[in-house]
């Protein structure tokens, strides 16, 4: 599965995501659920603006993004 992120860079780089490509196609953050941190790298619980929940892993290490979570919520 192929993962691009776009992000919002304000005091730092890559300070939360903005949105997101998944095998090609695109889905704009319309909320940041929640986000939490470790030694290298932070995770951020998105919702979509297809209603459905994400959770993605930012590697602040080597820059890399991974899809780590994916809740289809009813009705979507």
């Amino acid at each position: 599965m192929a993962l691009r992120v776009k992000t919002y860079s304000g005091y730092k780089a890559d300070e939360r995501p903005i949105s997101f490509e998944i095998d090609g196609r695109s889905y704009e953050v319309s909320e940041l659920v929640d986000r939490w941190y470790g030694p290298d790298y932070e995770y951020f619980r998105v919702r979509a603006d297809d209603g459905n929940t994400y959770i993605l892993r930012h590697d602040r290490s080597d820059g890399e993004w991974t899809l780590t979570a994916y809740r289809r919520e009813s009705g979507s």
